[in-house]
C-alpha cells in the first residue's frame, strides 16, 4: 500500500471547507454580476521576512498540490452550506461541479524566496481562483515556517544529525505538516509515526523517564530495555544522577553502547561530562543526544561540545518564534472581460500602512555572481531580460487542472540545501539581520 494514496489526513471528506466564509459571498456576488468568469492571476508572497530572518525556505508545496485536488464540494458539504444559507442556489449548483482548471505555477518545493518573491502563481477564472486563497495561504505560511526554522537549525548543527519530536507541542494533524517540513528543511528523521506513514520520513525513538521510573531501579529499566531493543540501543540517562547512571548503562549494555540521551541541565558541560566518562569506560563510539527546548541558538552554542545529534520539538512546529511567514495572496492581473481573447491588466492594492502591493504577473530569477554565488533576487512583468533567461524560479505545477510537477519529498529536501548553499555565507549567520539578497524589480 502506497500511504500517499489515503489521500489527506483530515477529518472531513474534502479540503473545501478549509476556507473563509468570505471566498464563498465574493464568488456569489461575481456570479451574480458577470465578473466571475474574468481571467485572473493571483500571486502568493510576503511583504517582508519574519524580523531577523535572512531567507525564507519554500515548504509545503506538495500539500497544496493535494489540497487542490481534494477541493470537492460534495453533498454533505453543500448541504451544510444550505444549511447555513451561506450562498443562494445558484451558486450551490456552481459550487457541485468545481473542478480547479486553471494553471498553477511556483517555486519549487525547498527553494529559497525573498520579500515580494512570487512562490505561487495561480491562474484561471476569478471564481475557480479566488476559492482556493485560505486552503494554499493556511499550508504554506504553516509549512514554510517550520521549514525555516528548521534550516537555520540545521546549518546550526552542521553535519549532526536532527531528530524532530514536535508532535506532542502542537495540534495532531499540524504535527504531521511540521515532520514534512522539517525533513524538506534538513532534520534526518522524526518520533511522529504518522508522519513517517504518510510521507516516508525515517522514524526513531527509544524510551521516556516514565520507563525508567515504571522500573524498581535504574538498572532495571536499562536492564529491560537492552534486552528488548539490544545493546545498540539508546538510554536516557538523566532521571536520577547522570554520571551513576551513565555507569550502569555501560554495565548493562557494554562498551558497545549504542548512545546515551541527555535531556536536561546544563547541556554544555554535562555533555563533555559525559563524553570523557564514557570514554574512560572503554564506550568510545557511544554517541551522545541532547534534548530539552533546543532552538537554532542553543545548537549552535553546543557546536564545540561531543555531541552526536539533537532532538528538537516545542521551537521547530513553533517556527522557533515566527509561527507564520505572513504570506498573502493577492489579485495581480485580470482580464478586462470574460472574453477568453480579453487582455489582462495589472491591478494592485494602493492603501497606506505597508501593505500596498506590485501588480502584474510576474516571473523571477535569481542573478548569481561570477562565483555562482546568488546576489539578487530579479522580479519582473515583461520579457525576461536574456542573462537570466536561464536562472527562472518559478516551475509548472498544475497544467489545465492536472498536476504536473508532484514529485518525491527527498527531491525537495535536496533541492534546500543546494539553495542553501548557493546563497552568500551571511544568510547562514543566527545575528539578526536584513534579507541575504535584495529583491529587484527589471
Amino acid at each position: 500500500m502506497n500511504p500517499a494514496d489515503l489521500g489527506l489526513p483530515v477529518d472531513v471528506p474534502s479540503t473545501a471547507l478549509f476556507t473563509d466564509h468570505y471566498e464563498l459571498t465574493m464568488l456569489q456576488a461575481a456570479l451574480a454580476n458577470g465578473t466571475a468568469d474574468r481571467r485572473s492571476v493571483f500571486e502568493v508572497f510576503t511583504r517582508r521576512l519574519p524580523e531577523g530572518r535572512r531567507y525564507g525556505v519554500v515548504g509545503g508545496t506538495g500539500r497544496v498540490l493535494d489540497a487542490v485536488e481534494n477541493f470537492r464540494f460534495d453533498g454533505a458539504v453543500l448541504e451544510f452550506l444550505r444549511e447555513r444559507a451561506v450562498v443562494d442556489m445558484r451558486t450551490l449548483d456552481w459550487l457541485a461541479s468545481y473542478r480547479f482548471s486553471g494553471d498553477i505555477w511556483g517555486y519549487p518545493e525547498g527553494e529559497v524566496y525573498f520579500p515580494g518573491s512570487p512562490v505561487l502563481r495561480v491562474e484561471g477564472s476569478f471564481a475557480e481562483c479566488v476559492l482556493l486563497e485560505t486552503v494554499v495561504l493556511s499550508i504554506l505560511n504553516h509549512d514554510s515556517a517550520i521549514a525555516a526554522a528548521a534550516s537555520r537549525m540545521a546549518s546550526a548543527a552542521g553535519d549532526r544529525p536532527l531528530i524532530e519530536m514536535g508532535a506532542r507541542r502542537t495540534h495532531e494533524l499540524a504535527a504531521v505538516a511540521a515532520s514534512r517540513a522539517a525533513y524538506v528543511g534538513g532534520f534526518t528523521s522524526t518520533s511522529d509515526l504518522a508522519a513517517g506513514f504518510r510521507y516516508g520520513i525515517p522514524t526513531v525513538g527509544t524510551s521516556a523517564h516514565a520507563f525508567t521510573l515504571l522500573h524498581d531501579t535504574e538498572r532495571d529499566a536499562f536492564q529491560a530495555q537492552v534486552a528488548s531493543l539490544g545493546g545498540g540501543t539508546t538510554l536516557l540517562v538523566d532521571t536520577y544522577d547522570v554520571a551513576e547512571a551513565v555507569r550502569t548503562a555501560v554495565e548493562v549494555a557494554g562498551t558497545e553502547l549504542g548512545a546515551v540521551r541527555i535531556d536536561s541541565g546544563d547541556l554544555l558541560l554535562v555533555a563533555h561530562r559525559v563524553r570523557a566518562q564514557l570514554d574512560d569506560l572503554g564506550a568510545t563510539a557511544t554517541k551522545i543526544v541532547v534534548t530539552s527546548d533546543l532552538d537554532e541558538y542553543a545548537i549552535a552554542s553546543l557546536a564545540a561540545a561531543p555531541v552526536d545529534a539533537y532532538g528538537v520539538g516545542t521551537q521547530l512546529v513553533t517556527g522557533s518564534g515566527h509561527p507564520t511567514c505572513s504570506m498573502v495572496y493577492k489579485l495581480v492581473a485580470r482580464a478586462t472581460s470574460a472574453d477568453p481573447k480579453a487582455a489582462l491588466v495589472p491591478v494592485a492594492k494602493k492603501s497606506t500602512g505597508g501593505k500596498t502591493s506590485v501588480g502584474g504577473r510576474k516571473w523571477a530569477a535569481r542573478r548569481v555572481d561570477a562565483e555562482g554565488v546568488a546576489e539578487a533576487e530579479v522580479l519582473g512583468t515583461g520579457p525576461v531580460p536574456a542573462a537570466l533567461a536561464d536562472r527562472q524560479l518559478l516551475v509548472q505545477l498544475v497544467k489545465a487542472g492536472e498536476v504536473v510537477a508532484r514529485e518525491p519529498l527527498e527531491a525537495a529536501r535536496a533541492r534546500h540545501r543546494e539553495a542553501r548553499a548557493a546563497l552568500p555565507l551571511s544568510a547562514t549567520q543566527l545575528s539578526r539581520g536584513e534579507a541575504v539578497l535584495p529583491t529587484e524589480y527589471a
